[in-house]
């Protein structure tokens, strides 16, 4: 039997406004993939529930305050790293808050049109183009 690696779980956000829009984030100079654009979230961590990671990395990255019952999961990728990530793309209303940049990115409210233009991460682009238009 062969050894695989245990794979690394990823949450992900649709934060969509009642305009149809949907926030993306360009990843920090200092990190993988720096100057993409993305669907911020980022790693479970021990310990963490899916949901639960979600809202604490919406905290640390872009000081959105967030509660578990509010995310509903809509899409998984597990195309990243040869199948070791396993990114699970969440998705709620965000009418009321604005985000803002605690890692020092650029982040903003984009049409799925506009989004498709936008440099993304492998997964991150393959989420994107299976999203409901």
């Amino acid at each position: 039997m062969q050894n695989s690696p245990t794979p690394i779980l990823v949450v992900a956000a649709w934060l969509r406004d009642s305009a149809g829009r949907f926030l993306l984030q360009e990843r920090p100079a200092s990190k993988h993939h720096a100057g993409l654009w993305e669907f911020p979230g980022g790693k479970v961590e021990s310990g963490e529930t899916p949901r639960s990671a979600l809202c604490r990395e919406l905290l640390e990255e872009l000081a959105l305050v967030t509660a578990p019952e509010e995310f509903s999961p809509c899409l998984v990728s597990d195309e990243g790293a040869g199948g070791r990530i396993v990114l699970v793309l969440y998705t709620a209303l965000l009418d009321s808050a604005s985000p803002e940049a605690k890692e020092g990115q650029q982040w903003g409210w984009f049409t799925s049109q506009q989004a498709l233009e936008l440099p993304m991460p492998p997964m991150d682009a393959d989420l994107l183009a299976r999203l409901p238009q």
